[in-house]
This record gives structure tokens, sequence and C-alpha cells, in this order.
């Protein structure tokens, strides 16, 4: 089961504009950003405005704009960091604590410019 949306997380705040932010794209229903602690050469955050603490609770209770919004911004976001050729990218978001979620609110990761090698190491 999902927690509760947590209002004052941080990513909520940049949205409110209380934090400031290196904004890559914003559309209706989506904000893009630098990553302040980036894990490759381009490292962007992608999150919707809306308050969804996961991409289960983005997936079941976002609407159907919500949703195209979000993904076609992820597309955009690749095709203008000149990420969509065949070196590529990565895109990722964590969910929980086995999946390593650092901020309650629903966020993709969009990371590229170098390899990234595996993504979980085997046992």
């Amino acid at each position: 089961m999902t927690k509760p949306y947590d209002p004052n997380n941080i990513f909520a705040r940049i949205l409110r504009g209380e934090i400031p932010n290196k904004t890559v794209l914003e559309t209706p229903h989506t904000l893009a950003f630098h990553d302040i602690g980036p894990q490759a050469p381009v490292h962007v955050l992608v999150i919707p405005k809306g308050a969804y603490v996961d991409f289960a609770e983005f997936a079941a209770k976002a609407s159907a704009e919500e949703m195209v919004d979000f993904h076609r911004a992820c597309a955009q976001i690749c095709e203008m960091l000149g990420l969509t050729g065949p070196e590529g990218y990565r895109a990722i978001t964590n969910a929980g604590t086995h999946g390593m979620q650092e901020v309650p609110h629903y966020h993709l990761h969009i990371l590229g410019g170098r390899v990234l090698g595996r993504l979980v190491a085997p046992d």
C-alpha cells in the first residue's frame, strides 16, 4: 500500500515555488528540472504536478491528460537533450523502501551522456 502523500516533500515545495530549480521543461501537468546531485552527465527529474507518491499511484489515479502530458514531456526532454540517438538513455523510477525512493512524490529520472552500467548488480 502506498504511503499518504506528504505535501511538504521537496518536490511539492519546488512546485509551489518555495525552492528554486533549474527547469528543463514545464507543461500544464509536468515539471522537469536538473538533478542537484547528478549521477550522469545528463540527469533530469520529471515530476507530475499532481500529488502522487509513486508510479503505481500515478498510473492508477492520474487523468488521461496528466498521463499523456507526462509521457510526452519525457519524450520531448530526451529529444531536447540529444538522448534519442543510438547511445540512448535510462529512464528509471524508484518506489518504496526496497526501491530506494528518497522523495515521496512520483518522479522519473532521465539519465544519459555516458555508459551507465548494470541497473542491478547480480547477487
